[in-house]
């Protein structure tokens, strides 16, 4: 049993032999108890309001709206933690998931063709990570569809980097796409590159590497093994790796060490304390847990710039309060400003 009682969980999803699959699924431990079911956007959206749960699994593709339609209106009404939970994600290029993101959803779970004991065993995990987060209101989002799902492997061009410049680093996870989204877009006249760590499934990097590139005019790509850094470029740390920067300004991905999260935050940032130092500039976003703390620290005392995102802004102020306890951070700033803090720190290039 979890503490203060049992997770209880609304239940989403319009196949009536999934939904009664799920329920025996989540409570076969017996600390998450599904306390509502739902078959369509309505019904979701009246039964999270009546019943107040901890936490909500919601397939994408339910009748009057669909999955979307009620996250927003949930979010925007009874803000609630949600897990998306669809087989729309079986493309390595989904939107889908994403655009779930951008609507509020806390996190994304691709529905396996076939569930086995582990997918389930992984499936109550993720609820019980997600019980007790703090979730704000969220507005509607909005996403560019110009080029997404397009297949392509995005890779970027080869200017290299020469030392004296700044180089970001950007670590984010609960909430992070939205917050990370709102700071590139603000970030067009950068001439530095960004190193990106997103906690997210494997499978919806590329998706997140195209949405991030529809919405800043910098160039934004999936991070490769030996690329030299650009500027005015993005470079998003795939799954199962950890991205880092050596001396060089060269990328570096490595399996090693076994962390709980790959890319790891403080891997990326004490990387770029060792190898960029007082040319470093550091962020530290929305998140459950510490990931990216210690690291921050160790950049400030290298004399790098060192930002986190206050509370106000924060889907989750866990990974930025943890940054800001430990004294790490040289600020502490709503999410809308620091893209600015940003571009300030860039135009002093050091000699």
């Amino acid at each position: 049993m979890t503490p203060g009682g049992p997770i209880r969980v609304v239940v989403v999803e319009d196949s009536s032999s999934q939904r009664a699959h799920l329920v025996r699924a989540l409570q076969t431990d017996g600390d998450i108890v599904v306390v509502g079911e739902a078959e369509s956007a309505p019904e979701a959206i009246e039964a999270v309001e009546r019943l107040r749960p901890d936490v909500i699994t919601l397939d994408l593709v339910i009748p009057d709206g669909g999955g979307r339609y009620a996250i927003e209106q949930i979010m925007a009404r009874t803000p609630t933690p949600i897990l998306v939970l669809s087989a729309t994600f079986d493309s390595r290029h989904s939107t889908p998931a994403i655009d779930t993101l951008v609507a509020g959803a806390l996190d994304a779970f691709p529905k396996p063709r076939r569930w086995t004991a582990p997918d389930e065993k992984a499936l109550r995990q993720k609820l019980r990570s997600l019980k007790g987060v703090t979730v704000v209101r969220h507005p509607r989002g909005h996403i560019k569809s110009s080029s997404l799902g397009s297949g392509r492997e995005p890779r970027c061009p080869t200017h290299p980097l020469t030392t004296g410049h700044r180089v970001v680093a950007i670590a984010a996870s609960t909430g992070g796409p939205p917050a990370l989204a709102t700071i590139l877009s603000g970030l067009g006249s950068l001439r530095a590159p960004v190193l990106v760590v997103q906690h997210i499934h494997p499978d919806f990097v590329d998706s997140l590497v195209d949405w991030m590139d529809n919405i800043t005019d910098l160039k934004v790509c999936r991070a490769h093994a030996g690329e030299r850094l650009e500027p005015s470029t993005v470079y998003i740390g795939p799954g199962g790796v950890h991205l880092r920067v050596d001396s060089q300004r060269r990328i570096l991905l490595d399996p090693e060490p076994l962390t709980l999260h790959r890319p790891s935050a403080n891997e990326l940032l004490s990387s770029l304390a060792r190898h960029v130092g007082r040319d470093g500039i550091g962020v530290v976003l929305t998140g459950m847990g510490e990931d990216g703390a210690d690291g921050l620290l160790e950049l400030r005392r290298a004399g790098g710039t060192t930002i986190a995102q206050d509370a106000a802004s924060s889907t989750v102020f866990g990974m930025p309060r943890a940054a800001d306890r430990i004294g790490a951070a040289a600020s502490v700033v709503p999410v809308r400003d620091i893209a600015g803090r940003i571009l300030r720190a860039t135009q002093y290039q050091r000699q």
